[in-house]
C-alpha cells in the first residue's frame, strides 16, 4: 500500500485548498496506482480496514439493490426487523436532507452503483461482463459503468468510482478503475479493497488467475477535518500485506462470512467522520 501512502502524502503536501460541496478540502488531480494482486491483497495496514463493510457493500452491489436496509441485512447477517438501530456506510446517504424528499421507502438510496451494474437502461452489465470474460476473453469491451447521466438525479449520491475495465492476458484477469472523486483518507483504501475483491471473485468465476488492480484517480482530495488523521497515518510504518481466502461458490450466492483476510496485521483504527 506504499503507492496509496505516496498519493496521500502528495495530496497533503501539494494540493490546493478549496471550498467544496461537502466542506473544505485539499485537492489534486490525476494519479495512478498499480497493485499486483498475485503477491498480496491490498488492504490498508497503517489503520484498520473495515473488512466486513467492504465485503457487504460489494455483495449488495452485485445483487443490484437500491435498499440500504438490505445492505444492513448482509452486513449483520440478520433480518431487518432486528436491525432498526444498526447503521451502514450508506445510512447517511439514505437519510440526507438532499435525498429525503426523493426517497420512496425507508432505506431507499436510488439508482446507485448496484442498480446500474444490473440494470443500466435494461442491460445487466455484470452478467454481460461475466459472459464476455468466459467466452471472448480478448475483447476490449469488458466494461462496467455506473455513470448514467439521465439517472443521476435519481441517485442519493452520484457515483464516485464510475468506470471499470477488465483485461485478460496469459489467463490472468486485471481491472482498471477510473474514480472521478476520491476521498483519500476514508474512501480510497475502501475502494482499493472493494475492486480488488471484485477482481478476485470474477477471476475465480471465470477460471482465471488474478493480475493487477490499477486505480486511476481523478479529483483526489483530503477533507480539512481529516488533516490530523492523515498526519498520524503518514507517520506509521506499513506492515506486510495479507492474503485473501474465500470459498468457491456460485458468483451470485456469496455471503458476508465467505471471505477472510489471512495474516492481516494493522495499526489501530483512526476515527474520522464521513462527509456526505
Amino acid at each position: 500500500m506504499k503507492q496509496y501512502l505516496e498519493a496521500l502524502k502528495y495530496c497533503y503536501k501539494n494540493g490546493t485548498d478549496v471550498q467544496s460541496r461537502a466542506g473544505k478540502v485539499r485537492k489534486s488531480f490525476g494519479f495512478q496506482m498499480h497493485f499486483d494482486l498475485s503477491i498480496g491483497f491490498p488492504a490498508i495496514t497503517t489503520k484498520k480496514l473495515a473488512w466486513k463493510s467492504v465485503v457487504s457493500e460489494l455483495l449488495w452491489f452485485i445483487e443490484g439493490s437500491d435498499d440500504e436496509r438490505r445492505l444492513a441485512e448482509i452486513l449483520y447477517d440478520d433480518k431487518r426487523e432486528n436491525l432498526q438501530n444498526k447503521k451502514t456506510i450508506w445510512s447517511q446517504n439514505a437519510n440526507s436532507d438532499y435525498w429525503k424528499s426523493k426517497s420512496k421507502f425507508e432505506g431507499d438510496v436510488g439508482k446507485i452503483y448496484g442498480v446500474q451494474w444490473r440494470n443500466f437502461n435494461g442491460e445487466d452489465q455484470l452478467a454481460n461482463l461475466i459472459h464476455g470474460l468466459k467466452n471472448d476473453p480478448d475483447s476490449r469491451r469488458h466494461i462496467i459503468s455506473s455513470w448514467n447521466p439521465p439517472e443521476l438525479n435519481d441517485m442519493s449520491l452520484p457515483p464516485c468510482h464510475v468506470f471499470s475495465q477488465f483485461f485478460v492476458s496469459q489467463k490472468k484477469l486485471s481491472c482498471q478503475l477510473y474514480q472521478r472523486s476520491c476521498d483519500m483518507f476514508l474512501g480510497v483504501p475502501f475502494n482499493i479493497a472493494s475492486y480488488s475483491l471484485f477482481t478476485h471473485m470474477l477471476a475465480r468465476e471465470c477460471n482465471l488467475e488474478v493480475g493487477f488492480f490499477i486505480h486511476s484517480l481523478g479529483d483526489f482530495h483530503i477533507y480539512e477535518e481529516h488533516f490530523d488523521q492523515v498526519k498520524m497515518q503518514l507517520d506509521r510504518m506499513p506492515k506486510d500485506l495479507p492474503t485473501l481466502s474465500f470459498k468457491t461458490k456460485n458468483f451470485f450466492n456469496y455471503g458476508i462470512n465467505d471471505f477472510k483476510l489471512l495474516d492481516y496485521e494493522y495499526h489501530p483504527k483512526i476515527e474520522a467522520t464521513m462527509n456526505v
